[in-house]
Parts: structure tokens; C-alpha cells; sequence
């Protein structure tokens, strides 16, 4: 992020919102070394009302970074260790009998937060892991025949292995699609090891995120300030085509089965639109298409066979693909 100076103003004020947001770098920094696309990637999520994936081994702090966010944020945050055995109810919530007055009531479950970190979501099975969709897409929950909104802000940041690990479901493409976007989360540079290394030895808990200095920076009225400034941010003629182009490309590439779907295509458009008010502007220019393109379309399509056996990956048919697709001037 790189947010303009020059926008000071009152709590609320989109000047003051992107400064707030922007914040949340060094803030998140105290506890997660070097993940600064991450953090990035979470906030657009957050100012697009969008829900995230994040791909990495385990032990890269994925867990740790969904947890720092929501403290620096300021926002009601809870974990659900997905497994095998786990039911949907004990994700959405179910209804409970009380004898002494011989009536059910509704008992919400870990979906009622702001910030749900679905950790570890793709080692259990596909009926549980579809527990999530109407949360995700309707941000509600329908138990017994009654629907219950859930808290706004609202965000499912799921952590997933790589399916090639052991005991792992691949997520369906109905879910993935419903993911704003898929964050990779790569092994630690030399450097940020020994980092990572040294905080352990003085004595850093990432259990304990207060005792590491991770304190609020921005919070909801920040979140809601950013989302009507981002709702303002233009878009020209040029741009829809050129996001509907590259869109329409990947349904026609030779390494693909899959292609990105419109409502792929609309989640590029309104990532490309948080990433230009994030940068300080109040409208989108090519670069911001490809600044987001990654992250939004790699979980989207899905690969031949024969080409991920040649070693073709989502993100450098999607390279090309940019590399190819005119730029409007």
C-alpha cells in the first residue's frame, strides 16, 4: 500500500481511514515477519466484503497472521479447527432443547464473528465445508427455517495444506469460487527466519498478541469510511473491457479446463478498485487490474491434466495471459 499523506481529516474520513489502514502493516509486523502481500490481500478482502484462502505448508503463521489482523483491527474474531469428523452445526450453530422451559432456542456458532478463521478448512469433508457457503454468500445463517444475519464486518479467512498433503480434500469449485481471493503463503526468506528465530528466543509468545505490542490501529468506522470511498472510486470504459478480456481469455487457453466465471470477473473489477484507493487514486488504471489479477483468478481456473504434468501452473497461464491481452492506453 502506498496511501497519500495529504488527506488528513476526522475519524471516519477516507483520508484518515486509508492512514488507519496502511497502519495495520507495522502493526501486524510486530507479531508476522515479512508477510506484507498477505496483509495487503486481507485488507482489500476487507474493503470488497470478500472472503480469503490462504495456501501454505504448515508453520508459515497463517493462523498467527488471521489473529494479528483481528487485533489490530479491533474486531470480534473466532477459530474453528476444521477436521474430519466436524459437523456443519458446530460451524453455523443449531438448536438446543431446554427442559425447563420445553422449548428450543438457537445456540449461534463460531460463524457469528466479525473475522472466522477457518483453519485448516480443506481436511474436512466437502458436506461441512459447504456449511460455510450461505454464511459466505448471503451473510446469514438459516436454522429451522429461520434466517439469522451475521455481524457486519464479516470475513472467512480459511487456511489450507496443499492438497498434495496427506488427509486433505480439495475444496469444490463452487466454494472456491465463492473466495475473493487465494493468497499463497511462501516459506520465509534466509533473513526472515532468523528473525522469526530471534523473537522466539527473547521470549515472543504468539499466543499472547498483547504482550507483543499488537494494539488496535483502525477499526470498523475506518472499514466503513474505505468501502464508500472505494464504492466512488471510476472506472472507464477501457478498463471493464480490459478486465472482460482477460477474463474471456482464460476460458479459451489450451492449458485450462476451467475458465474464469463473470462473477470472477467482477471480483477482479472490485479488487482493482480497493488496490487504486489503496494506492491513492480515485480511479483504476491497468496496473491495478494486474496487481490483483493473481490472487483473484488463480483459484478460479483449473489446469489440463497433461499441462500440470508438463509443470504449467494457474499463475503462469495467468502471466501470460496478461503478458498477451492489448493494455488500453
Amino acid at each position: 500500500m502506498d496511501p497519500t499523506t495529504d488527506n488528513a481529516g476526522p475519524s471516519g474520513d477516507p483520508g484518515t481511514a486509508r492512514d488507519a489502514l496502511e497502519a495495520l502493516r507495522a502493526e501486524i509486523a510486530k507479531a508476522v515477519v515479512g508477510q506484507d502481500p498477505a496483509v495487503t490481500g486481507l485488507v482489500v478482502a476487507l474493503l470488497c466484503r470478500g472472503h480469503v484462502l490462504l495456501e501454505g505448508v504448515p508453520g508459515v503463521a497463517k493462523t498467527l497472521l488471521v489473529r494479528a489482523l483481528a487485533s489490530a483491527l479491533e474486531l470480534d474474531t473466532k477459530r474453528v479447527q476444521f477436521t474430519p469428523d466436524l459437523m456443519p452445526s458446530d460451524v453455523t450453530g443449531s438448536l438446543v432443547y431446554d427442559s425447563r422451559s420445553a422449548e428450543f432456542s438457537f445456540q449461534p456458532g463460531p460463524v457469528f464473528t466479525n473475522l472466522l478463521l477457518a483453519d485448516e478448512i480443506n481436511r474436512t469433508p466437502p458436506k461441512t465445508q459447504s456449511s460455510l457457503l450461505e454464511a459466505m454468500e448471503e451473510r446469514q445463517v438459516t436454522v429451522d427455517g429461520t434466517p439469522r444475519p451475521l455481524p457486519d464486518p464479516f470475513l472467512v479467512a480459511a487456511t489450507q495444506n496443499p492438497v498434495e498433503y496427506e488427509g486433505t480434500y480439495p475444496l469444490p469449485e463452487a466454494q472456491l469460487d465463492r473466495f475473493l481471493l487465494k493468497l499463497t503463503i511462501p516459506l520465509p526468506s534466509r533473513q526472515d527466519e532468523i528473525d522469526v528465530l530471534t523473537r522466539h528466543a527473547e521470549g515472543f509468545d504468539p499466543r499472547d498478541l498483547h504482550a507483543a505490542g499488537v494494539r488496535p490501529v483502525a477499526g470498523p468506522a475506518d472499514l466503513e469510511a474505505a468501502r464508500a470511498a472505494v464504492a466512488k472510486t471510476t472506472t472507464s470504459p477501457e478498463i471493464t473491457a480490459y478486465v472482460v478480456d482477460i477474463c474471456r481469455a482464460t476460458r479459451e487457453s489450451p492449458s485450462l479446463t476451467l475458465g474464469v466465471s463473470p462473477r470472477g470477473a467482477t471480483a477482479l473489477l472490485s479488487t482493482a478498485r480497493a488496490w487504486a484507493w489503496l494506492t491513492g487514486r480515485d480511479y483504476v488504471i491497468p496496473d491495478d487490474v494486474k496487481a490483483l489479477a493473481l490472487p483473484t483468478l488463480r483459484h478460479r481456473v483449473q489446469l489440463r491434466p497433461e499441462a500440470e504434468m508438463e509443470g504449467v501452473t494457474a499463475d503462469s497461464v495467468i502471466n501470460a495471459i496478461l503478458a498477451h491481452v492489448p493494455v488500453p492506453r
